[in-house]
């Protein structure tokens, strides 16, 4: 029987399941030819096949009567962890019950009895391979639909926030004018009025307060500056090849005083070797700085950060990953999943708000790349960000995987996604 059509029924395997060799060299002699075939004598033989080569098997055809496991477990198992994969029984009539059951369970796309018809057995196959097929593509499609809307999302986020940063820092900064300079004149003024603070019930408190006053003023100032220049790219400086370990020498040296002051040890285990990167120089040495300043803030005395890379190959292209890994107290994993929004508060101390690490995520996020953070195995915090190594990759990463593997099993939402395109 010839078949033509848009289906390329050798670019997915067919791994069929038999206990009887002579079934497998017989299957595998009529169907090889059209067909890209794998056969397993058993279902432990075929899971090993399956946990190995699951991307490329798109059908699953298996004897019900088999020694040791019989054809509906294995299926059983695959639907649960390879659920994509079109799965088929062969049953003789006297096993109809477990062929009955197996469909009832969705384990199977269907039955086929035994002995089999080569014809009839032929078009099952093609038919389960374009189901396979069909679906795959689906998924590609929604795939590629999620991540245009993420990146969308993303982007609109970033503009939102330039044009926000934007805002604060004219408005907010021109009634910090007026705090400030009351502020300043204030002692001056009060010397003019010949006030005595000693006079005061309680004079410690009222210094105090001033003094409050002033170092939350100054904090206020320093947040919109550092939102106002992470949301505002250099508009001359060109994207050119930078060496992270480098990158992290200098911003170790800017921050010596800082670093010695608060006791804190920075290692820097970057490889000499590692791969230049595509980057913009300014905003680079920008995001290390803040990295440092953000464990300066929150590591007690006497704890150790180390800066460490490596090269990643995805997908999406090579990437050069920077890590910074602290063998601090550590963080809860609710804490870790929001630790790159802007008002998460990381250390004990209220004021401290995430805007150093949200800086760092939309800095390598105009880069191309990702940000991730983890706890150690020994309990602190390890922080990664990856860069594309050539300027013109627009990989923007794949934070929304697992986002995207849950919502491709959902058919509603894939329905109402695709009735709007």
């Amino acid at each position: 029987m010839s078949f033509q059509g848009k289906y390329d029924y050798r670019k997915y395997a067919i791994l069929y399941v038999d206990d009887e060799e002579r079934s497998l060299k017989y299957f595998e002699r009529i169907f090889g030819k059209d067909f890209k075939v794998i056969t397993a004598p058993s279902a432990a033989k075929a899971w090993e096949i399956l946990e190995e080569q699951h991307d490329e098997i798109g059908v699953l055809l298996t004897d019900q009567r088999m020694p040791v496991e019989p054809g509906t477990r294995l299926l059983e198992k695959v639907r649960t962890t390879h659920p994509r994969i079109t799965r088929i029984l062969i049953t003789a009539f006297s096993d109809i019950s477990a062929a009955i059951e197996a469909v009832n369970t969705g384990a199977i796309y269907r039955y086929l009895s035994k002995p089999w018809d080569v014809a009839e057995l032929e078009i099952s196959l093609r038919r389960a391979l374009e189901f396979y097929i069909v679906q795959t593509e689906r998924d590609m499609l929604l795939k590629e639909k999620l991540s245009t809307l993420h990146d969308l999302i993303i982007k609109d986020r970033v503009a939102s926030l330039g044009i926000v940063a934007s805002g604060l820092s004219h408005h907010i900064r021109n009634s910090l004018v007026a705090i400030r300079t009351f502020l300043d004149l204030a002692p001056a003024k009060l010397r003019e009025e010949n006030f005595d603070p000693a006079t005061c019930r309680e004079p410690n408190f009222w210094i105090d307060f001033y003094q409050q006053a002033q170092k939350q003023a100054r904090r206020i100032s320093e947040l919109l500056g550092e939102l106002t220049e992470t949301t505002d790219t250099p508009s001359g400086e060109e994207f050119s090849q930078i060496s992270l370990g480098s990158m992290v020498d200098e911003a170790v040296e800017t921050l010596s005083g800082d670093i010695a002051d608060r006791g804190i040890e920075f290692a820097n285990e970057i490889d000499k070797e590692l791969p230049q990167i595509a980057a913009n120089p300014i905003l680079v040495r920008k995001m290390i700085e803040l990295l440092i300043r953000e464990e300066l803030e929150v590591l007690p005395k006497g704890n150790r950060c180390t800066f460490s890379g490596s090269v990643m190959e995805t997908p999406k292209g090579r990437f050069v990953s920077l890590s910074i890994t602290d063998n601090g107290p550590g963080l809860p994993e609710e804490k870790l999943r929001s630790i790159f929004d802007p008002f998460v508060v990381r250390s004990g101390d209220p004021s401290d708000f995430g805007i150093n690490l949200m800086s760092c995520y939309l800095i390598v996020y105009h880069h191309g790349g990702r940000a991730t953070v983890k706890a150690t195995e020994a309990g602190g915090t390890e922080f990664e960000f990856r860069f594309p190594m050539e300027q013109e990759s627009t990989a923007t990463g794949d934070q929304h995987e697992e986002f995207v593997s849950r919502v491709l099993m959902n058919d509603i939402l894939w329905e109402r996604l695709l009735a709007g395109a």
